[in-house]
């Protein structure tokens, strides 16, 4: 078997220990050779791993008793309570043991001290790739919408969201944020919306897809509505596990993380098509976060085949289902390129130029550089431009 050169390119990129400063200079070096700096670009999923500053966060978790809990549990170097129950299994298999970096840069110094050091990482990052937007998400959430106790999710949200827009969003015009909403507690969904709809940085709403809560509940209604009302997006963010019955059968890391960043993004995509949301929220925005592209396709044939089969079971629905998914926005990492007519294919199928977006999930070891956009040889000008940065600029009004 022959291995086509461009795979082995991608492996020798994500599996070799390189430190965050050479990533960026690597970043540095092709921003000045594509003359990136001439685009607007919008980073729509980076991450930064807020353990480091726990202790701030916690002082915004409203709760006194569940607040102690969490602060003694910290102080005693036993992790974070209420986040570690629900951290995914395998996640730290990641780094593969320590061959290639992993939430690089948590330890990174800096020289900057005058914003908070998680401010200038960002800037630092930015300012490399030469990115003017950047939509941060807290990875160790990640697995939050698994945590045993649903009051711990919305506990642990509002405090980080609080966290966040009041000390990190207000030192940076370019960091932009999407809130956490507690799906298992839709009366403090309401109130994060409520309290945090036009702060500074504030471009969107984000649940993690990591969870079996049922998206067309009658529950929900009401935070769709109100989303739709205020105009914001609301972003569904995949993730790996092998807590999930299905992921448990297999035992290799490779199999679960290809599987499951994918597995929850379809079904609340489903769920959310075949129960005529699109039709009852017409003005909602709607995206998905780091499942990759290949999946789309899929979706779109295996949805529309069904539906022409039994259109009774979704009579809300007055067009294909592959229709509405045309019309949401999906972002680029990790994008599948190693075998580029495939890849052609389905952004056409999706039309990319109107509904991709550029996402470099830094600082994890699969991060994509804009370049993984802008060299791809069968986009338009145009259509490289959008997904790099000016479909985001419409969607989260930049």
């Amino acid at each position: 078997m022959t291995i086509d050169p461009r795979v082995r390119v991608l492996e020798s990129q994500h599996n070799t220990k390189t430190d965050t400063r050479e990533s960026l200079a690597h970043a540095t070096q092709q921003r000045q050779e594509r003359g990136l700096e001439d685009y607007y670009i919008v980073d729509v999923d980076a991450h930064r791993e807020p353990t480091a500053n726990w202790a701030e966060v916690l002082e915004y978790m409203e709760n006194p008793v569940m607040r102690r809990n969490a602060q003694e549990r910290l102080e005693k170097g036993r992790g974070l309570q209420y986040v570690n129950e629900a951290s995914p299994v395998g996640y730290s298999s990641q780094d593969m043991f320590g061959r290639v970096p992993h939430q690089g840069g948590q330890e990174e110094e800096i020289d900057d001290n005058s914003v908070h050091r998680e401010v200038a990482l960002c800037r630092r990052a930015m300012d490399a790739f030469g990115i003017d937007a950047q939509v941060i998400f807290p990875t160790v959430l990640l697995g939050l919408g698994m945590a045993p106790v649903a009051e711990g999710e919305a506990q642990v949200a509002y405090a980080y969201n609080r966290w966040f827009t009041e000390h990190i969003c207000t030192e940076e015009p370019r960091i932009k944020f999407m809130p956490y909403l507690p799906f298992r507690s839709p009366e403090m969904c309401l109130r994060i919306i409520k309290e945090t709809a036009g702060k500074p940085g504030v471009v969107g709403y984000l649940v993690t897809s990591l969870r079996y809560d049922a998206v067309w509940d009658n529950k929900y209604m009401p935070i769709y509505r109100e989303l739709e009302e205020v105009g914001y997006p609301l972003g569904f963010h995949a993730g790996p596990t092998w807590n999930d019955q299905w992921m448990r059968t297999m035992n290799r890391f490779i199999s679960m993380h290809a599987i499951s960043f994918v597995h929850p993004n379809i079904v609340h995509m489903t769920n959310w098509i075949v129960n005529g949301l699109p039709e009852r929220f017409p003005g909602l925005k709607v995206m998905w976060i780091e499942s990759g592209l290949a999946w789309v396709p899929f979706l779109m044939q295996r949805l529309d085949s069904e539906f022409l089969k039994r259109i009774s079971e979704a009579p809300l629905l007055k067009r294909l289902p592959s229709d509405y998914m045309r019309e949401m926005y999906y972002t680029s990492q990790p994008m599948e390129r190693d075998n580029h007519d495939l890849l052609e294919s389905t952004m056409k199928a999706i039309d990319a130029e109107n509904s991709l977006l550029y996402a470099s999930d830094w600082p994890h070891w699969d991060f994509d550089l804009p370049s993984s956009i802008y060299d791809l040889p069968f986009l338009s000008e145009q259509a490289k431009r959008n997904i790099l940065g000016e479909s985001a600029r419409k969607l989260f009004n930049l």
